[in-house]
């Protein structure tokens, strides 16, 4: 039988009951943290154990790589009786299964308490370039190295702090177990009851009350506890109504938000797909009978090419404002020399400058930048082209500086200027300042919403600085880099045949006209060429030994049921060694990821012929001799 309490602990005071009551959670706490402590403790021991092996297992085998590559086994037996004997190793390893097996220190079976820690030892290889590159190489395993290392220091570690743990946490359970046998009858349950009325009103039960809980302090609590509960409920009562209507109205709201911006994408993504249908169709067209056309005929088929080509600029436009949009462009970032930037802009610009009066500089200043430098080509062709345009008969400054650890590079201009009030709309969709009439010859007022949102995909942004009459300033950080510059693009190589291509193809596409023009597109090049309309029938051709395919051109949909990612996936299996090219007119953001994620080379409808040519042009015996040099 347990020993009655002191009469003084067993009043009704709330000061003693809180006093004893503090005791189980301080014992708690302190068991739970010798536990988590102890537990931490012997973590971080087994986790340094296997950090400090594997570290030592791949320090020797990335000393062993290029010894066990060329056989030199004497290098090898040094390393391995040189870690045995520094006490790093009770016993090494070292093999490529090939006739190389080096081993220092006692034999595996007789190391009771030794622990092993393998690693491959690699070489990296280089491969080629494609239009999706990964990071990193292929890598080749030419051995494996295997070390020993004693675990008594370690066990004896987890065994000290495993028996520290547990006597401090018997303690604590023993503290806590006694005080609990003292609070639950003056303290544990009122406020159990005071608790659980509080947790019902959390959870929305505004009728919940504690009740009588006695005369002490714990019962004036509990009378407040519900006071407070009737206030609720009554202020509840009141509000209930009003809450519900704003939020109604915000989710109205949110509604429409969304479904107008679901609205505009499916518009421009519908829009942008069936205007490049014929759009494609007719610039396939128009290409393959220029070479026939007679002088009457020329200029009204050069108009007409003229068209196609305004067509397929905003049709483009529109595809990057989707690609960037839907996140499926990746920034491959390297070192890039401000002058290589300047002197490719310098060629795309210069002669438009030279005709126009403007007087284009360039200041580099020996900088260079870590950035992808396609992208940020983009970004300054487009502020470049702009500043030209509205500068006729004036200067335009192109410069890099320094600001703050980074490169700041601005394109001036003394041109018309923009408004203040206009400044934060320029990088609207189809927003331009200076061109009411709509003119195509100015452009569409895409090209600054497109740098604006590369800028962000760059983790930069566009400044502007302007004034009317007084010109304008666009320019954007980089961070800049001190490693040495590489070249910003690789240069194309040249076209594999100036008239012939001389290639088997299968095309597969729905579009009846498409399929036509395409064929007799290819003809012309000298290309021999079968055409399937649906899934099956090219999956017929395909299985048919007889027939010979170097490239595979397919439409992204093939009715309302084939879809031609899935064939040209089955394509690549029946005809490893054909080239095979995705041609649609989709910009669908999840499609355009479909696409990317299975490295399948994409043409966007509506696609120039000579794009196409020059495409299919790598694939040629001279196309495939150029790319292979440039490796």
């Amino acid at each position: 039988m347990p020993p009655m309490l002191p009469a003084a602990l067993r009043s009704n005071s709330l000061q003693r009951d809180l006093i004893r009551l503090g005791v189980l959670p301080c014992a708690t706490a302190a068991v739970a943290l010798t536990l988590w402590f102890t537990h931490e403790r012997l973590d971080a021991l087994e986790q340094a154990f296997r950090a400090n092996g594997a570290a030592i297992a791949r320090q020797l085998a990335v000393a062993s790589d290029l010894s066990l590559y060329a056989g030199d086994v004497e290098t090898l037996r040094d390393l391995a009786e040189n870690m045995v004997a520094k006490g790093i190793a009770s016993r090494v390893e070292i093999g490529n299964g090939t006739g190389i097996a080096i081993a220092a220190g006692p034999e595996s079976e007789k190391l009771k308490h030794a622990r092993p820690f393998a690693e491959p030892v690699r070489l990296r290889a280089t491969r080629g370039l494609t239009d999706y590159p990964r990071p990193g190489g292929p890598a080749l395993d030419i051995g494996t190295v295997r070390v020993f290392l004693d675990d008594a220091e370690h066990r004896s570690a987890r065994a000290a702090s495993m028996l520290a743990g547990g006597l401090i946490g018997g303690t604590a359970l023993l503290l806590a177990w006694l005080s609990a046998r003292h609070m639950a009858r003056a303290v544990a349950r009122p406020l159990k009851r005071i608790s659980a009325t509080v947790s019902s009103l959390q959870g929305g039960k505004l009728d919940a009350r504690c009740g009588p809980c006695g005369r002490n302090e714990i019962a004036a609590l509990a009378s407040d506890v519900d006071h407070m509960a009737q206030r609720l409920q009554d202020a509840y009562s009141s509000q209930e109504e009003r809450i519900q209507a704003a939020t109604r109205e915000a989710l109205a709201r949110l509604s429409q938000a969304e479904q107008a911006t679901r609205s505009r994408t499916r518009f421009l993504a519908t829009a942008s797909h069936d205007l490049r249908q014929p759009v494609h169709a007719m610039g396939l067209f128009i290409d393959g009978l220029l070479p026939t056309a007679s002088a009457a005929q020329l200029p009204a088929m050069q108009r007409l090419q003229e068209g196609t080509q305004v067509m397929s600029a905003l049709l483009d436009a529109l595809l990057d404002i989707s690609r960037l949009d839907a996140n499926v462009l990746s920034p491959s970032y390297a070192p890039v020399r401000v002058r290589d930037l300047f002197e490719q802009l310098d060629a795309m610009h210069g002669a438009i400058a030279r005709e126009a009066g403007v007087d284009l500089v360039w200041r580099d200043r020996g900088r260079a930048v870590m950035t992808d430098a396609s992208l940020v080509m983009r970004v300054l062709d487009n502020l470049v082209r702009n500043a030209v345009r509205h500068s006729e008969g004036g200067r335009v400054l192109v410069a890099a500086r320094r600001d703050g650890g980074g490169t700041r590079i601005e394109v001036r201009d003394n041109g018309i200027g923009v408004a203040p009030i206009q400044q934060s709309r320029i990088f609207e969709e189809f927003y331009q300042v200076a061109n009411p009439q709509r003119d195509r010859r100015n452009g569409f007022g895409l090209g600054l919403s497109i740098c604006a949102r590369i800028a962000r995909l760059l983790r930069t942004d566009i400044r502007v600085r302007s004034a009317l009459r007084r010109g304008s300033t666009f320019s954007l950080l980089l961070p800049a880099t001190d490693a040495p510059p590489v070249a910003p693009l690789a240069a194309a190589p040249e076209a594999a045949g100036a008239t012939s291509l001389d290639l088997d193809c299968l095309l597969i596409d729905d579009d009846e006209a498409i399929l036509e023009g395409t064929a007799h597109l290819l003809r012309q090049w000298n290309c021999r060429v079968d055409q399937a309309r649906t899934a099956d029938d090219a999956l017929r051709k395909l299985r048919d030994a007889s027939r010979r395919y170097d490239v595979i051109l397919c439409d992204l949909q093939l009715g309302d049921s084939d879809d031609g990612l899935a064939l040209l996936l089955q394509a690549r299996e029946l005809r490893p060694r054909a080239t095979a090219i995705m041609i649609s007119g989709t910009t669908t953001p999840d499609i355009l990821q479909r696409i990317r994620e299975a490295s399948v080379t994409l043409l966007t409808k509506p696609v120039a012929p000579a794009k196409l040519r020059a495409l299919l042009g790598r694939w040629t015996p001279a196309g495939r001799g150029a790319r292979s040099a440039s490796l």
